[in-house]
């Protein structure tokens, strides 16, 4: 018999399917289908009610437990977790924050996008709302623009780069910037079945409103946006709070990346001598981008596919148990994203739909292999597919909402710790593979300097002001995310957007993976550790905020 906090869990899954089926299609959950989210005022009320509601009836029901002998192990988890997220979501709503949602290049220009794209297609009804939820793209872009436009009348604005930056990106999105409209393949494959004229009116339309937002936020929009990229301190707290699930004390994380990012560096000098003897980073990284790559997208996609592939097979029943629907994870190239980073979508709650990693191409013809490695690690397996889709197998005793909700603190950091137990159990051996892993975690570390320095105003310190001058400015992220990250040149201009937009998330790797590394040396420290044993119990227990992680894997 479901317990009351799982049936409770379970209804606020399905009520806010209904409310935000775009969000939900994002997640995975199996609901019933709903075309789409109202971005405006009125929809905005209506979620933030939902979480208030919810939150007073779990009161209730944690409070009648308690009178009665308290909440079994399994519920009181839940009952955190619940409350944990849902004050923290719902800070975003009580400070305004959804009237200045404007986020480029993983803000709704892009999720909207990608809602549609990961509808199913099999069946001749799946493809019925695929050209529902598309025909709805231009109603939902309307939704999201009277919030802005509240926002506006409030004070509460965004920045003028990510006004600028997201009608780029819709501009792109339209077919508008050198590119195909983006739902162009999308209605190429259908074929001349007999949905083909709605479904080309509907990708008409779509492609229609995206360029009708870039032209608002390009011509009207900007005129009241601010210049500040930072969020300052207030922002920045409930931004980060909810990434991480844990308060910070951002001053000590400032100094902690520092301090994680020189020793990065120096590590990376070593090992660029192993690529070849002498050799700085940049010598050995040009050396690299020469000899370890694959030419043109079907190659690449290709190669991306067979690495994950091999990934399942070398972990599966070793180092972790891997659940048959698991064993698979689909690559996807992301022809038309801004984005400079990879990213992952989980599987279904029904497992119908599989994970996939998704791959912007950002209109390269040639892609090196050797500093990709450690993200199919990261987006794939161990990483997040396995992560995420654990919690998808984990029914019996998480409930639907910590199967489907995650925080980034736990999954990134979770995606990072992959990365090093690659590395740990020698996964890295062409020449390169590893420097390209360092590459990486030096360009989270980076984040987390960047993140704080930038949104908090705080000075650099001495050492650094010498070389990037004494304060942050998005000119200066840049300079310091190629030069002290190691980002690739087509990452650096998109990534510093998107940490600008989007305030504490940059954050949530490096730290969420202090944390994992922290709880994993502590259980070592206990007599009858086991790795895989470990994996497996931590995996099992769906999503957790920082703050509570450690206590959590103590239990385990």
């Amino acid at each position: 018999m479901t317990s009351e906090v799982f049936q409770l869990c379970d209804e606020y899954v399905t009520r806010s399917a209904a409310l935000d089926p775009v969000s939900s299609t994002m997640r995975g959950v199996v609901a019933e289908f709903v075309p789409a989210t109202d971005y405006g005022p009125d929809g905005l009320d209506a979620r933030a009610d939902l979480m208030r509601q919810t939150l007073r009836r779990l009161e209730a029901v944690t409070a009648s437990a308690g009178s009665d002998g308290g909440l079994a192990d399994d519920d009181r988890v839940a009952a955190d977790y619940l409350h944990e997220r849902l004050t923290a979501d719902l800070a975003q709503y009580d400070t305004g924050e959804m009237l200045r949602q404007l986020r480029a290049p993983f803000g709704l220009t892009q999720t909207i996008r990608d809602s549609v794209e990961l509808l199913p297609r099999t069946a001749a009804d799946d493809w019925e709302r695929v050209v529902v939820r598309l025909a709805a793209v231009p109603e939902m872009l309307g939704s999201w623009r009277r919030a802005l436009e509240l926002g506006l009348q409030r004070g509460l604005v965004a920045s003028r780069r990510q006004a600028v930056e997201s009608a780029l990106q819709a501009d792109r999105l339209a077919g508008r910037a050198g590119v195909p409209a983006t739902f162009t393949e999308l209605r190429d494959g259908y074929g001349d079945g007999p949905l083909a004229p709605r479904l080309a009116s509907a990708a008409d339309a779509a492609h229609a409103a995206y360029a009708d937002l870039a032209r608002y936020l390009r011509d009207e929009y900007v005129r009241s946006a601010v210049e500040r990229d930072g969020v300052g301190p207030q922002r920045y707290a409930v931004a980060s709070r909810l990434f991480l699930g844990a308060d910070i004390d951002p001053v000590e994380a400032y100094a902690w990346g520092w301090e994680e990012l020189h020793r990065i560096e120096a590590e990376m000098v070593a090992e660029a001598g192993r690529v070849k003897a002498g050799a700085s980073v940049d010598e050995a990284t040009e050396i690299l981008n020469g000899s370890e790559y694959v030419d043109g997208a079907d190659a690449y996609r290709g190669w991306l596919q067979e690495q994950h592939d091999q990934a399942i097979e070398r972990l599966h029943g070793r180092h972790f148990d891997i659940a048959e629907p698991l064993r698979r994870v689909d690559v996807v190239l992301a022809t038309s994203s801004s984005s400079g980073a990879a990213y992952y979508t989980p599987p279904s709650e029904d497992l119908a739909r599989p994970g996939r990693t998704w791959w912007p191409v950002a209109e390269r013809e040639r892609f090196t292999t050797w500093d990709e490695l450690t993200t199919v690690f990261h987006e794939g397996v161990p990483g997040h597919h396995l992560q995420l889709g654990q919690a998808r197998v984990a029914a019996g005793r998480l409930s639907r909402f910590s199967r489907t909700y995650g925080v980034s603190g736990h999954a990134e950091g979770w995606a990072l710790y992959s990365e090093r137990l690659a590395d740990e159990l020698g996964w890295f051996t062409t020449p390169g593979e590893r420097l390209g892993m360092l590459m990486g975690s030096a360009l989270r570390a980076t984040r987390v300097v960047l993140d704080i320095g930038l949104h908090l105003d705080l000075p650099m310190p001495p050492a650094e002001a010498q070389r990037h001058g004494p304060r942050w400015t998005f000119e200066v992220a840049e300079q310091v995310l190629r030069e002290r990250g190691r980002a690739a040149e087509h990452q650096v201009h998109p990534e510093v957007v998107r940490y600008t937009g989007w305030p504490g998330q940059a954050i949530s790797y490096k730290l969420g993976e202090r944390a994992w590394l922290a709880a994993r040396a502590e259980a070592r420290a206990r007599p009858g550790f086991d790795l895989r044993t470990w994996h497996t119990q931590a995996l099992s227990l769906g999503s957790v905020g920082l703050a509570g992680l450690a206590e959590a894997l103590r239990r385990l």
